[in-house]
Order: structure tokens, then sequence, then C-alpha cells
């Protein structure tokens, strides 16, 4: 009988100790996992009514195979000051993961390679532009005040070198578009892209400009300059892309997200038929006509939208939309109606970097509680994009980012869940229930052990 309650009791101590150890190591690698690189883009030059659309191959980024958090990025000067908007207005930074040939040689600078050559390949997101949106980090304007960090225990997941092809290595590319609009003589209109204003005929492919196309990307690429007030003089100065990277090293506990990207110019259409492919065509950007003027004060809205299918479902861990200047919010939809999120344009109202009046710095954000938004397979999702019509917008853009853990990923495990915040939170109530049932067992197979043990040596137990 002694050897069996010795066994018991052995037994219910590695209960106990199997239920309390994984939050404390929960706790302690949550607390202490998250590491921080900064890095800064080479440099580049611009002068009042240039524009920088550069390509960087091979940036600096953190090696291993790891999970990453966030992804914030802006403008700043030599000092590691911040620049703002009204002096250079950041159209767009992206960041693009691609494999390389081994032994490949490209310098640190290219054009747009547009990853035809055999030894690149792109390492795309999960949709639904994947031709066209391929970026795994992007924002524009609203970099200073978007949210982007990934909820605790989710990340994006980078460096595996299963995923990499043999023979290559996982890189990384930077796009910096940026304007420079001291002194310009339409200062939106120049961040519109609008080409009267750059005085191009030609794309930077040599490609005719039709007299439709009134603004946008073909009108301001690399090394084109926006009109500027007639006796303007402003220094040339050095610019650099700060970018701040918060990741952990990739273990089980993780749940790997994908990344999924919408265009309101999505031309895709659901095919009639099951078995049929449809393919996406992001056009990226559009034009926002004016509304008429007897209308304008009372508010005009532009709204355009899409539907379009998921390839695999899950649960919407992150939401945020992207606009321009004008952009009045998005939403998007559910096929019941539903709202899985909707995204809010934040503006600036003063002059300092993060706060300048007119721009949009800052989109809102969604952090669903995990498990409460759900999108199926195959569901057919609705998005929306608005913008002021109370006058003319080219080139304006409606994308709408979403993170999604599919049902496969999902760590089965009743002692995690996550707070509003994102931040991981171990179910004490739960724990300390297991563990105050498995004192609780520890303490009655004792006073069972004395008492035992008193009969057996001719004694009566004291214990009631």
């Amino acid at each position: 009988m002694t050897s069996k309650l010795k066994c018991q009791l052995l037994v219910l101590a590695v209960l106990l100790l199997i239920a309390i150890s994984p939050s404390l190591q929960t706790r302690l690698r949550n607390e202490n996992k998250v590491k921080t690189s900064i890095f800064r883009s080479p440099k580049f030059v611009l002068e009042p009514g240039l524009v920088c659309n550069k390509f960087y191959y091979d940036i600096a980024f953190p090696k291993g195979h790891i999970a990453i958090k966030s992804f914030n990025a802006e403008v700043v000067d030599e000092a590691r000051n911040p620049v703002p908007l009204h002096e250079t207005y950041l159209h767009h930074w992206l960041v693009v993961r691609y494999y390389q040939r081994k032994g490949a040689k490209v310098s640190k600078y290219h054009g747009d390679l547009r990853f035809q050559k055999s030894d690149f390949s792109i390492a795309s997101n999960s949709g639904m532009c994947e031709r066209d949106l391929y970026q795994y980090f992007g924002l524009g304007s609203e970099t200073r005040k978007t949210a982007t960090y990934v909820p605790d225990s989710y990340g994006i997941e980078v460096g595996n070198p299963g995923e990499v092809p043999p023979g290559y290595e996982e890189r990384w590319l930077l796009n910096v578009h940026a304007i420079d609009t001291r002194g310009s003589e339409d200062r939106l209109g120049c961040t519109e892209c609008r080409c009267d204003l750059y005085n191009v005929t030609k794309d930077e492919y040599n490609r005719d400009i039709g007299p439709d196309y009134i603004g946008g990307l073909r009108c301001c690429y690399d090394e084109t300059r926006c009109r500027v007030e007639e006796g303007f003089q402003g220094h040339k100065r050095s610019l650099y892309l700060k970018y701040t990277i918060k990741y952990v090293d990739w273990d089980a506990s993780v749940i790997p997200v994908k990344i999924y990207i919408l265009d309101v110019t999505d031309t895709w259409k659901k095919p009639e038929s099951t078995g049929l492919m449809s393919r996406h065509h992001c056009q990226i950007e559009y034009d926002v006509e004016s509304c008429a003027s007897a209308v304008a004060n009372a508010g005009c809205v532009h709204k355009k939208k899409i539907s379009v299918t998921l390839p695999n479902g899950g649960d919407v861990i992150y939401g945020v939309a992207h606009q321009h200047s004008g952009g009045t919010g998005s939403t998007l939809h559910g096929e019941d109606g539903r709202v899985i999120c909707s995204s809010l344009p934040i503006y600036g109202e003063g002059k300092e970097p993060g706060n300048e009046a007119g721009y949009i710095v800052g989109m809102s954000t969604c952090y669903p509680k995990p498990g409460s938004v759900k999108i199926s397979k195959g569901e057919t999702l609705t998005f929306v994009s608005k913008y002021s019509s109370a006058q003319r917008h080219t080139g304006v853009m409606g994308l709408f980012y979403i993170l999604v853990a599919e049902p496969s990923q999902k760590r089965s495990s009743i002692l995690h869940s996550t707070d509003s915040t994102g931040e991981i939170v171990i179910l004490h109530n739960a724990v300390w229930a297991i563990a105050g049932f498995g004192i609780a067992a520890l303490v009655a197979a004792a006073v069972t052990f004395q008492r035992e043990s008193g009969r057996e040596e001719g004694y009566e137990s004291i214990l009631m």
C-alpha cells in the first residue's frame, strides 16, 4: 500500500508541474524573446520637384528562421531626423521577399528587374494580386501612425530553409517612392502625380501616355520632376528610409499567418462553373472624378467596390486599408454582409512629422479577438473603398491588407489566448484551477498515506 501511494504522489506531482510549467515558460518566453533591428536604406538624394523611385536589392534584414512581429519605416535625413510629408512626400515603400541564385551578382541599386531573369524568383505573399502586389510589407504617407504589430502568439514566418529552392538564397528588396514637394506649384497635384505638372508624354518604359491618363504612377517615375514655383531655390539633401523590424526566433509556439492584399481595382470575376480558373489583374490605381458643384458642399463620396474569394479561410488576426489624400475609409465585408474590418484614415492637423495637415498620417487597424472573425474557404468578400469627390483626385489607391491564420496552423492549447492589445495571456484561472486541484489531491494522498502508516504501526492518526 505504501508503494502504491508513493506512486500516486509522484504521478500527481508530475501532473502539477505539467500544468504550471507551460504558463511560466510561455510568460518568460514572450517577455524576453522579441528582438529589434533598426536599419537605414542606401542614400537617395532629392531636390525641389525631384522624384525618387529606387529599388534596392539585398537590403539589411534579420537572419535566420524567424517570425516578423512588426515592420515600420519613415524618411529621415542624414542626422536621422524625421522629414515631414510637406517637404518629402512618401508615396510608398515596399519590401519584397525573393530568392537569388547563389553566386549571382547584382548591384545594391538597380532598376526594376521585374524578375525576368533566371537568377531571381519572387517569394510572393499569399494573394490576391500576386502578379502586381507581391510585397510582404509596405505603406505610404500613413506609415508613422499605422500599427503593424502582429499579435502574440502569431507571426509572419520568413527564413525557413525548407522553403528556399535548392541553389538559391532568401533575400529582400526595398522600393522607395518619394517626391520632393518643396516649392511646388501644386503640392497635392505633385503627390497625385498629375502628368501636366511633370511634363511627360512617355512612361519609364518609353510607352506613350495617352490623353485619357491624367495622373498616376506612369507620370512620376524615377528622376522625373514636378513643377516648382519660378525662382524657388532649395538645396539638395541626402535622405534615407529608416526601417525598424521586430521579430522572434521561430519555434513551435508561433502560429504562422498568411498575408493577403486586396485591390479595389482588381478585375477578377468569380467563375460561373466550378473548376474554372480566373486570374486576378490588379490595376493598382484609379481616378476619382469630382462631383457636381451643386452638391459638392453636401459631401460628395466616391465609392468603388469589388468582390473576391480567398483561396483558403481562417481567422482574421489583423486588418488595415491603404488610401491616399481624399480617402474617407475602407470596409471589408463577409458574404453575409457582416463587417470583417473597417479602416479609417487619420489626417494630420499640424506641421511636425507624423501630424502634417492635409495628409493621411495613419490608418486605423483591426485586431479581432482570435477566433471571433472567421473567413470560410470560398466565401465571397466585398471590399469597399471610399473617397471624397468634392474635388478630382488622380492615381489614388484602395488596398486592404489582412493577416489570416488558417485552421490547420492554429495551436491547440487551452492554456493560451490573446487580449485586445495582441499580447499573449495565459489562462490563469484554468492553470491555477488545475494547480489547486493538484495540491488538494496531494494533500488528500498525504493524509491517506499517514493514516495507512499509522494503522500499520499501531498509532491512530491525529488528522481528521
